[in-house]
């Protein structure tokens, strides 16, 4: 491989919260941070913007935007208007601005579960009523998580007004098919919604039967209704820079979401639109061998999953994220506790994302620490089967 993603790199020098939370002696595979350098271009184009020695405010420049148009264009076939660009800090802050400004006070914001934990906070932290409706469990080992759509419409209540969703799903690695997101349409047009699509996993897609549709480009009248969010940070590893976008193609959609941002949303991060524009315009070649060293950790991943017979794990479609049901593994309420306190392997917990019993597995780390972890896992989850 031409990049290195075999050394691991010692964070210690620098504030780290995946390293630092739990101490010295605990592999963390918790939150979703790699462990890998981010691409060259990306570091050439920082240290180029760091010798100008004047870091004050900035705008977003047509080069940029270009980056973007131009990466949806060659990667998804989604032509996205120039006009439908709004930059961002940050997809999260997104997330609760979208509900302030498209939702009134006390209207219904519904999402499926389990997911990514900030979902879950948007409506308590808006003044909004959540709504949640359960994805279906696989039907059988190896089996996908699908979206009920039974459950998802009986959530919905006259007082929901938006769907947050997440695509590819964080965290079971779903890659929704385009029959799945055309059932979704349909129910959203039929309930009047809005939709807030999360599609920061976008371009992580591990399995190369599956391909990443982007919400808003199945047809106009949903494209009217999406805020699409996106970035490269989860792709490239530069999550720090805060900096997203939200791609609203409907021009009042689009006015009042800005309209929400003001003094709200600090002004673009003048680092992180140098590393954005370097990753789309030259990190292609860095993700595509990613995406080998992923597929490879995930490999190793389910060869041990395989002896822990009390654990079933579907393998995700896209993300670097593994998502664990250990209700059966006799680890007591919190799996992930229990783990951490015996094994000090770092893992996030399933009741986080609304689902107690399941952890999620952040295997973006070099190969000989995912092995380490995986080998402190091995002794107590074997050690759980025989007992």
């Amino acid at each position: 491989m031409e990049h290195d993603f075999i050394t691991p790199i010692d964070r210690s020098q620098y504030p780290s919260q995946k390293w630092e939370r739990y101490g010295a002696d605990v592999l963390p595979l918790w939150i979703a941070d790699m462990d890998f350098s981010a691409p060259p271009a990306v570091t050439r184009a920082l240290a180029e913007r760091v010798a100008h020695p004047i870091y004050g405010y900035a705008k977003p420049s047509q080069g940029l935007d270009d980056s973007l148009r131009d990466w949806s264009r060659e990667h998804y076939g989604w032509e996205i208007p120039r006009e439908a660009i709004v930059w961002l800090p940050g997809v999260v802050p997104a997330l609760h601005l979208a509900s302030l400004a498209l939702t009134s006070e006390g209207a219904g914001v519904v999402t499926t579960t389990p997911i990514y934990p900030p979902f879950l906070q948007v409506a308590q932290n808006t003044g909004r009523i959540a709504q949640m409706a359960p994805l279906a469990e696989p039907a059988e080992p190896g089996g996908l998580w699908q979206l009920d759509l039974e459950a998802l419409e009986a959530a919905i209540t006259p007082e929901t007004e938006l769907l947050l969703w997440c695509h590819p799903h964080n965290p079971t690695g779903r890659v929704w098919r385009e029959e799945e997101l055309e059932a979704l349409a349909a129910l959203v047009e039929c309930h009047d919604l809005l939709v807030v699509s999360d599609e920061l996993h976008a371009d992580l897609v591990v399995d190369p039967a599956s391909r990443h549709i982007p919400l808003a480009s199945l047809n106009p009248r949903l494209a009217a209704r999406c805020v699409t969010l996106w970035a490269p940070s989860k792709t490239f590893n530069t999550a720090g820079l805060t900096f997203a976008c939200a791609v609203i193609t409907d021009p009042d959609l689009r006015q009042r979401f800005v309209a929400a941002t003001r003094g709200l949303m600090p002004d673009t991060n003048v680092l992180g639109m140098v590393a954005t524009e370097a990753a789309w315009r030259e990190g292609e070649p860095w993700r595509q061998e990613l995406l080998e060293v992923l597929r490879g950790n995930l490999d190793l991943l389910e060869a041990h999953v395989a002896g822990w017979e009390r654990v079933r794990m579907t393998r995700p479609q896209a993300t670097y994220l593994a998502w664990l049901d250990m209700r059966e593994a006799g680890l007591g309420d919190s799996p992930q506790q229990t783990l951490l306190e015996e094994c000090g392997v770092a893992l996030s917990d399933g009741a986080d994302f609304g689902w107690p019993g399941f952890v999620r597995l952040n295997y973006a780390t070099t190969r000989q620490q995912l092995e380490q972890a995986l080998q402190r896992l091995d002794e107590r989850l074997k050690g759980a089967l025989q007992g």
